[in-house]
């Protein structure tokens, strides 16, 4: 793969590297939502130095040519069914632990520094909003798209004008929009607490509070990017 071609998505430089989520996370680069768009124009968009991101993309394609060197996992190598599975028991298992946990915490937080941080009244909304949401978003993905995916015709035949491949182009579009919501949440959260910055004197519950909303937000990316830039690529339409 060609990195500096600038036509290369994203999303296709991630699926290939899976290393590369963490260079791009450094750089400010969507690589889930986002990971449709070609690379070079992102980059340039956001006034990132190129070539630097390249040489670091560079070397760790030379680290992943070493297997001794590299524990990730081939993503884009693996059937649906399996990333489909994987993807279940890894994030949604990791959802249903964590989403509670972080309500409960904010919660908390909210009721004892609420008074003198206001910023935590919308925190407060936006979660609930965003766990509500995504709730629903892992029973749609469990009990209708990961089924379907399931089915090797559907899974074979995107292109063809089948009733299944249909269904899974329209479910598509469903899931990604989704994804793309709970991407602007976690945009407005992470605005909101200025990139999480703990106020000073913040207590324990606090520091907990951030360290589990940030560790939410950096599962959910990864969560992402599988489902769009893999998972789905094949049955979406941008």
């Amino acid at each position: 793969m060609n990195y500096r071609d600038i036509n290369i998505s994203i999303g296709d430089v991630a699926a290939a590297l899976p290393k590369a989520t963490r260079v791009f996370k450094e750089y400010g680069i969507d690589f889930c939502c986002g990971g449709h768009r070609p690379l070079a124009a992102v980059m340039k968009e956001q006034g990132l130095p190129l070539e630097e991101v390249y040489d670091r993309l560079d070397q760790l394609v030379s680290e992943q040519e070493n297997p001794a060197e590299t524990t990730d996992l081939p993503f884009d190598q693996m059937s649906s069914p399996v990333l489909s599975a994987y993807i279940e028991d890894t994030h949604h298992s990791y959802l249903r632990r964590a989403l509670p946990e972080a309500a409960e915490l904010l919660n908390t937080v909210l009721r004892v520094h609420g008074s003198k941080h206001r910023e935590l009244f919308e925190m407060y909304q936006l979660f609930g909003r965003l766990k509500t949401d995504l709730e629903q978003h892992l029973l749609k993905e469990e009990n209708l798209l990961f089924p379907l995916l399931e089915n090797s015709a559907a899974a074979c035949s995107c292109s063809k004008d089948t009733d299944s491949a249909s269904e899974a182009r329209s479910l598509t579009e469903e899931i990604i929009s989704e994804h793309e919501a709970a991407g602007e949440i976690l945009r407005k959260l992470r605005s909101i607490s200025n990139d999480y910055t703990l106020p000073d004197g913040a207590c324990a519950t606090y520091q907990k509070t951030y360290s589990l909303l940030e560790a939410l937000e950096q599962d959910l990316h990864q969560h992402i990017h599988l489902e769009n830039n893999i998972l789905l690529k094949d049955y979406a339409t941008h």
